[in-house]
């Protein structure tokens, strides 16, 4: 089998706001880099991010500070996230803005010129600056503008199956074209993983069909990396129950911080009950706890959902405002938001947990191998602020992309494997002659049955165990596939691919969901409903059966005095 072999100083795994300000970074420094996609570039899951992004600009509320933004969010993680990559992110956000602005971002501004900045959940002050609810959108449109005018070169119909290692030591990556099939050898200095998390092992969840299903949790496994925190999976509060093949699809929080209104079957406003003081506007995991908790306990829509209302707003400003919402619900189920309330559940929505990487540099511990955006880990500990997932991708791409540079060229030679080449050629040629009786979408479909029955919104152990052992029987079953390329072209090589990565990132989330004995922030144990102080740690996945825990660093004090008491209060109500 001959394989189109590419070399490049730095490869970039994935094109989305992570990958591609790494590649920009690294073409404005004029290193060699080439960008990888599964998908096409405009359409990454990026482009899906609605609400907004975060950075303390201080243009609407003057009192605002990156210490601010920092105590939020470490407030917001339970404790959870590393002090040392939020404080990076905090104090570098608004440079990660004026990044945007000079590749020429269109961002949402107030009559005298200044970027209009909004709330956005649990945030202390508005920090959050927007385009419509299209932000997402917008920053790739822009990103991928910049690419192309710096000339970097994207393969968006690109496979990886593999990152190429040599005794801990990165030197490329194998794959296969999505239509042709199509082998691809690539050489590189520095690998820079931005694949993606792993919402899409759910049933429900706000990623499209073949995206977000693990594959840089399988990837960096394979490669000598370490997963941290995968069972930390934030549960968007508002996901579509109709039509069931874009079940999970999101509604922006932006709905509820516009004035948008929760109620039951009954009519009544449930959030009085979970945090009256916050209502609609309180954090992702109150509000999808909150819903589950309505639907759990029968006072949930015949469709097992509860109501989101925005008709009492003035129509002009959910046009102004909500677009997108208006848009994909008149799209999806020809419904006027301005008239009628919207039917929504939690859906799986992003991973906070992936990745280990170090705070500095965000590399992996495999030389010459880094990670960023959702494949990465440290930011959001157990619970994300909306808008933090945004910010992350300028300001960690830019930082990697300048290490990658660095890396690429401290470099006196590169030292390649013909093993670990055949390894992962007799790898894609196993499964392409795999002749089985199974078939990889059934299989899918069963992994994610099984990880919304025991591993949703709330878990427990027998639950727990009882999905690590239909992902023994699934396991088996993966061993019997059959794939049949054809003349559409090797979607289902992919889906092979995709479903072995999903099994990997199942079965490091329901093992450190075992081990998290306690209930904090997304991640609700029925069984041991508090929160427990010495749980405050991080658990390191690295292969089945081993996970460890990691101690997170003190938070300095200048951030620590500006953080207010974490309130777990009626957090769990079964």
């Amino acid at each position: 089998m001959t394989e189109h072999q590419v070399a490049t100083s730095v490869l970039v795994i994935g094109t989305g706001g992570a990958g591609l300000r790494a590649a920009i970074e690294l073409a404005e420094r004029g290193v060699d880099v080439t960008v990888l996609g599964k998908r096409p570039k405009g359409d990454a899951h990026t482009a899906l991010a609605a609400g907004g992004i975060n950075a303390a600009l201080a243009t609407m509320d003057p009192a605002d500070t990156w210490q601010q933004h920092a105590a939020d969010t470490i407030k917001e993680s339970y404790l959870l996230a590393n002090p040392d990559i939020v404080r990076t992110v905090a104090e570098q956000a608004p440079r990660g803005i004026a990044d945007l602005e000079r590749y020429g971002m269109p961002f949402a501004r107030e009559e005298d010129g200044r970027i209009s900045q909004r709330f956005f959940g649990a945030h202390t002050f508005r920090r959050t600056s927007f385009a419509g609810d299209y932000t997402g959108l917008e920053i790739q449109r822009t990103l991928v503008n910049r690419a192309a005018q710096l000339h970097i070169p994207i393969l968006d119909s690109c496979y990886v199956t593999r990152i190429l290692v040599q005794d801990n030591v990165v030197f490329g990556a194998y794959g296969f074209d999505l239509g042709t099939g199509r082998r691809y050898l690539f050489h590189a200095d520095a690998v820079i993983l931005a694949a993606g998390g792993h919402t899409r092992i759910w049933r429900r969840t706000s990623s499209r069909r073949d995206e977000n299903t693990g594959d840089s949790f399988r990837l960096a496994v394979l490669a000598g990396g370490r997963i941290r925190d995968p069972e930390l999976v934030q549960f968007h509060p508002s996901g579509l129950l109709e039509p069931e093949n874009a079940a999970g699809t999101l509604v922006s929080e932006a709905a509820r911080g516009e004035g948008g209104i929760l109620t039951n079957a009954a009519g009544e406003r449930f959030m009085a009950r979970y945090d009256p003081r916050r209502m609609e506007l309180s954090t992702r995991d109150r509000v999808a706890l909150a819903a589950y908790t309505e639907i759990k306990e029968g006072r949930g829509t015949p469709n097992g959902g509860v109501w989101l209302d925005v008709s009492h707003l003035p129509r002009e400003q959910i046009m102004q405002r909500l677009p997108r919402v208006y848009q994909t619900l008149l799209e999806l189920q020809m419904k006027d938001i301005t008239q009628e309330p919207m039917e929504i559940a939690p859906t799986a929505h992003y991973s906070m947990g992936g990745v280990w990487v170090a705070p500095d540099d965000h590399s992996t511990g495999v030389e010459g191998l880094y990670a960023i955006g959702e494949a990465s880990s440290g930011l959001h500990g157990a619970n994300r602020l909306g808008g933090n997932s945004l910010i992350e991708l300028l300001v960690y791409g830019r930082i990697v992309g300048e290490a990658a540079a660095e890396y690429s060229s401290s470099l006196t030679a590169q030292r390649r494997s013909r093993a670990a080449t055949a390894e992962a050629r007799s790898e894609v040629d196993g499964l392409l002659a795999a002749d089985g009786q199974e078939n990889v979408r059934a299989l899918q479909r069963s992994l994610r049955n099984t990880m919304t029955e025991h591993a949703g919104v709330v878990r427990d152990e027998a639950g727990l165990r009882k999905g690590l052992a239909e992902l023994d029987e699934l396991e088996a079953r993966i061993a019997d596939v059959g794939v049949h390329p054809d003349l559409a072209g090797y979607q289902d090589l992919a889906h092979a691919f995709d479903l072995l990565s999903s099994a990997l990132s199942a079965r490091a989330t329901l093992e450190c969901a075992l081990e998290r004995r306690e209930t904090r922030g997304c991640h609700n144990r029925s069984d041991h409903p508090d929160l427990d102080p010495a749980q405050q740690v991080n658990l390191v996945w690295s292969g089945p059966g081993q996970v460890e825990r990691e101690e997170i660093p003190p938070v300095p004090q200048e951030i620590a005095a500006l953080m207010r008491e974490v309130d777990t209060a009626g957090k769990l109500v079964e």
